[in-house]
């Protein structure tokens, strides 16, 4: 019997993984995918360009996978705040440019001032862990985002721009986000750095020179034939000493323990016997935000002469863009628009992808040498992008949110904030540890 499974090779399943063989550990992982990296991917362009079609972006605050990034030998470079020009917005049918929103007056700016210094003075108030033990934490998860923005008579124009925000995040807009819940990510960067609503240098300054994927390859490597990739959990039965997972086919594989790191919509599919029912109600609760991710490739980074960065928000398909690398476009979809994105098939995908992204960039941007749609939503062993909590799903999920329950340990970006690598990184390595002291 092994010592301990872990089940998934994302970034979350290979960090424990790899804890747990340094820490002496008889250990494999189980990944129902042909490969590994879970939602980090990236292809190689003919022209030997690494493009990601997953995650790619961190922040200064992103101590975990920074961490692993130097133990693994790897680097970072400045992300797109390196780019220079300036911001392209594309709302209400019209395509503006300015660094700050142009379409926001003074006074709207001087609100967004006072709106955003609100919300870094209850943020923190909230301990980005443990946001229940707010004294008003039932208060503030029953109110979203966009009623607290009219309570404190934020202007029109002043919720827009956090809309905006929203859906360049992919993640849902501001009336199904719960106001904890954001107030939980702002907390997350650390009282001292925490001076704004979203700080690029915090979440998005930087990226892995040689491809966020390769840290995944790289852990792999490492790990060896300890993983097992197309082999797909179908049940889980915890037992007070053991473990057993059921794979598709039939075959069984016994531990110890294990460290649960599959995505928690797949996860749902997954038969569970042996744990609380509260623990499981937890689980099952979790929501992802629901997007898909373009990339488009160029033979040059052409918006650079038109004297653009690179980067854009819009209300339309694209909520999103910014520079990946040299003659790179990364953009995403975000949930408003993904019913939209996915009722064409790819011809019409592709279509629609080149019409956003020249409405934007000018006809140019029309013509990539390689485009790529990621559809994470719809991709049957991830079915969502980053955790997302609307009104209520904090109180609901509880304390139990990122909990073990020994011998089942629970790892991913799902039960970290709202996601993102550092979540995956983060939680990974703490499972690791949690066994380790068992």
């Amino acid at each position: 019997m092994l010592d301990v499974v872990v089940l998934g090779a994302g970034l979350a399943g290979l960090s424990a993984a790899r804890d747990l063989m340094h820490g002496g550990a008889d250990v494999r992982v189980l990944e129902a995918r042909d490969r590994v990296g879970g939602r980090v991917k990236q292809t190689r362009l003919d022209d030997g360009r690494i493009v990601q079609l997953g995650g790619e972006l961190i922040g200064n605050s992103h101590t975990s996978y920074i961490g692993l990034v130097n133990e693994l030998g790897l680097s970072l470079r400045d992300s797109y705040i390196s780019e220079p020009g300036q911001t392209v917005w594309d709302i209400d049918g019209t395509v503006i440019r300015g660094d700050l929103a142009t379409w926001m007056t003074e006074e709207d700016v001087a609100d967004y001032e006072r709106v955003t210094q609100m919300m870094v003075a209850l943020a923190k108030q909230v301990q980005p862990d443990n946001p229940w033990a707010h004294p008003d934490a039932n208060v503030l998860d029953s109110l979203s985002f966009a009623t607290w923005l009219d309570e404190v008579a934020a202007r029109p124009a002043v919720s827009r721009m956090f809309e905006l925000a929203k859906a360049g995040l992919a993640a849902d807009g501001t009336a199904r986000t719960s106001l904890l819940a954001e107030l939980r990510k702002m907390a997350s960067v650390g009282p001292t750095a925490l001076e704004r609503y979203y700080d690029i240098d915090q979440w998005t300054r930087s990226t892995v020179a040689e491809g966020s994927a390769t840290v995944a390859h790289r852990m792999a490597a490492e790990l060896g034939d300890r993983i097992e990739l197309s082999s797909a959990v179908t049940a889980l039965h915890v037992e007070p000493h053991r473990v057993t997972v059921e794979l598709r086919g039939g075959r069984t594989v016994a531990a110890a323990n294990v460290v649960c790191a599959i995505p928690v919509a797949p996860l749902r599919r997954v038969a569970i016997s042996g744990l609380s029912s509260r623990r499981l109600e937890s689980l099952h609760r979790i929501r992802n935000s629901l997007t898909a991710k373009v990339v488009a490739a160029y033979e040059t980074s052409f918006w650079r002469s038109q004297g653009q960065s690179g980067s854009a928000y819009g209300d339309g398909l694209l909520g999103s863009t910014w520079v990946q690398g040299p003659g790179v476009l990364s953009a995403l979809v975000p949930p408003a628009q993904l019913a939209f994105h996915l009722a064409g098939d790819q011809a019409a995908r592709d279509v629609d992808a080149r019409t956003a992204l020249s409405r934007m960039y000018g006809e140019a941007a029309a013509h990539p040498t390689a485009l790529f749609t990621e559809e994470w939503s719809i991709k049957p062993y991830s079915l969502g992008y980053m955790a997302h909590y609307a009104p209520g799903d904090l109180s609901a999920i509880g304390p139990l949110h990122a909990a073990h329950e020994p011998p089942f340990f629970v790892a991913g970006s799902d039960y970290w904030v709202s996601g993102y690598m550092e979540g995956a990184v983060r939680t990974g390595r703490s499972a690791a540890q949690a066994v380790l002291r068992r």
